[in-house]
């Protein structure tokens, strides 16, 4: 069983915040999709059964409707149909009523939805391409067209957000009543365009970002709100109505393996890491070579372990020791007991999970559990 992920890298705009692999430049896209269903053929005599597809990007709809039908024919060529999670990433603008008809047609019944915020002049902050008015508008026209399974990403932590603007936003999204929902807290990476702005020209930016005491209080707001709400927190920065968890993000944190196609997608066989080069040219080209551009990482007992620790400890269950090496569940029952005094950790049979507390300092936890 494995999940299948098709990079589209390609932005009508680029976000001032995003550091994934992108380009605005939509010549190439034809070429593109031709060379993904390419990558399909060439890796397509595993014939893996396919438990989730997901498209992700970039931004996949910015994909015409030929093209994301050319996809669909050749997945089902390849891995054959049958009933799955399907999802794709859209911006809310891109939602026509024809687009929404189109991914249903094609199978596509999950859909995340790029809100980020519904305030119109932070969505100019960060360069958004769409406005606060398209998101509920776009969710509607996803529902007449039969899809039964939204989720909507919201970020805070912007310049001179207070914690009434967040939860503005979050009783918006609310209101919208999706089955899933994804908060995150904005993050200013190394080489995205609001890094160099920040670093190059810091007055651009007018108003402070939130101390680290007013992102645990929006934090901590998020989380009553969304559970009081009905939905379940089921990952640090994921909540959903019961029934409706992510099942393709899931497989990453529960070690699951997992295909990536197209430019800079990851793949994982439980015992080797795949990626392929994070440039357009260079994919397509040794694509049409009938070539695969990627590299490859062997796992380790120690890389396995400490991969687990990264991304179990994120979700509602936890990391469940009784999958580790007796070695390795030695070090961190050891390790861990620190953090199941302070009221951090708990355990729960053979499972340690990240309690409330915890997760405000996840990040320190899960890098002291690693084995070095």
């Amino acid at each position: 069983m494995a999940g299948l992920y098709i990079h589209i890298p390609f932005c009508k705009s680029r976000c001032i915040y995003c550091g994934f692999y992108s380009t605005t430049d939509l010549r190439w896209r034809q070429r593109y999709v031709d060379a993904v269903c390419r990558e399909m053929e060439i890796r397509g005599e595993r014939k893996e059964h396919l438990e989730t597809i997901y498209l992700g990007g970039g931004t996949p709809s910015q994909l015409t409707t030929d093209q994301l039908r050319q996809l669909f024919l050749y997945i089902n060529k390849v891995y054959g149909d049958g009933e799955r999670e399907v999802t794709i990433e859209v911006n809310p603008d891109d939602v026509t009523i024809a687009y929404a008809t189109t991914l249903s047609q094609q199978g596509i019944n999950r859909i995340s939805m790029g809100a980020q915020t519904f305030d119109d002049e932070r969505l100019r902050f960060l360069h958004r391409r769409h406005t606060a008015a398209q998101v509920p508008l776009a969710v509607q026209r996803l529902r007449e067209a039969g899809i039964q399974n939204i989720s909507v990403d919201l970020m805070y932590g912007f310049p001179n957000e207070t914690l009434a603007d967040w939860e503005q936003d979050i009783d918006t999204a609310l209101a919208l009543n999706v089955e899933h929902l994804s908060a995150y807290c904005l993050m200013i990476e190394e080489g995205t365009p609001l890094h160099k702005m920040l670093h190059s020209r810091p007055t651009s930016v007018t108003a402070p970002l939130p101390d680290e005491e007013l992102e645990r209080q929006m934090y901590e707001l998020l989380i009553d709100k969304l559970t009081a709400a009905g939905y379940e927190h089921y990952e640090i920065s994921n909540f959903a109505k019961p029934g409706f968890r992510s099942r393709h993000n899931s497989s990453y944190w529960q070690d699951s393996p997992y295909i990536g196609m197209g430019a800079a997608a990851h793949s994982y066989d439980l015992k080797s890491r795949q990626w392929n080069v994070a440039d357009l040219q260079a994919y397509m080209e040794a694509i049409e070579r009938g070539e695969i551009p990627s590299e490859r990482e062997e796992i380790d007992e120690d890389t396995h372990y400490n991969d687990r620790i990264t991304v179990a400890l994120r979700t509602s269950e936890g990391l469940d020791l009784d999958t580790l090496s007796a070695r390795h569940r030695t070090y961190c029952e050891h390790e861990a007991q620190q953090y199941i005094d302070q009221g951090l950790l708990r355990r729960e049979g053979s499972h340690l999970i990240l309690t409330r507390k915890g997760l405000f300092v996840s990040d320190d936890i899960m890098s002291s559990l690693i084995f070095i």
